[in-house]
């Protein structure tokens, strides 16, 4: 994985993860087609848990069959492909939170957005790493951060 920033971030903390081996099974069940992709937000969601000093813990779990990630401080962040729109893959938020409406006003010319509740990607497209880490560190944060104009960032 190729870090975007400027300057190479090393993780400031351990980070103890959790993983539930059902998400391993959700993971092979993918299609090829869409695996590498799934797998590339994993990392990303990962790598900015360890490079955000108020974390320590992130449990990688199943929620509604979806790789789900849950820190005592965040917002559950939810990633899933579905059979119904093959093209397209989605990081999910919670609905009722202000991450995705903060994101929309931040980053409404980066990403394709669902309602209140996701950031859909293109197979095919692009992902702005640097933003995107923004996003996930938001939602990670988010009892820290929500009470902030921008939610941190």
């Amino acid at each position: 994985m190729h870090n975007h920033f400027a300057t190479p971030r090393e993780p400031v903390n351990t980070l103890e993860i959790n993983t539930d081996p059902k998400v391993e099974l959700v993971f092979k069940n993918y299609p090829n087609s869409v695996r590498k992709q799934l797998l590339h937000l994993r990392e990303l969601i990962i790598e900015t848990a360890k490079e955000t000093e108020e974390i320590s813990k992130l449990d990688e779990t199943l929620k509604w069959g979806e790789p789900s990630f849950l820190t005592k401080i965040g917002s559950t962040i939810r990633i899933d492909w579905k059979q119904k729109s093959p093209n397209q893959y989605a990081m999910y938020f919670k609905c009722t939170s202000r991450l995705v409406e903060t994101f929309k006003i931040l980053f409404k010319n980066k990403f394709d957005f669902e309602g209140k509740r996701a950031i859909l990607f293109g197979l095919e497209s692009e992902i702005p790493t640097e933003e995107l880490k923004y996003c996930i560190k938001a939602a990670l944060t988010y009892h820290k951060v929500k009470h902030l104009p921008t939610l941190g960032i």
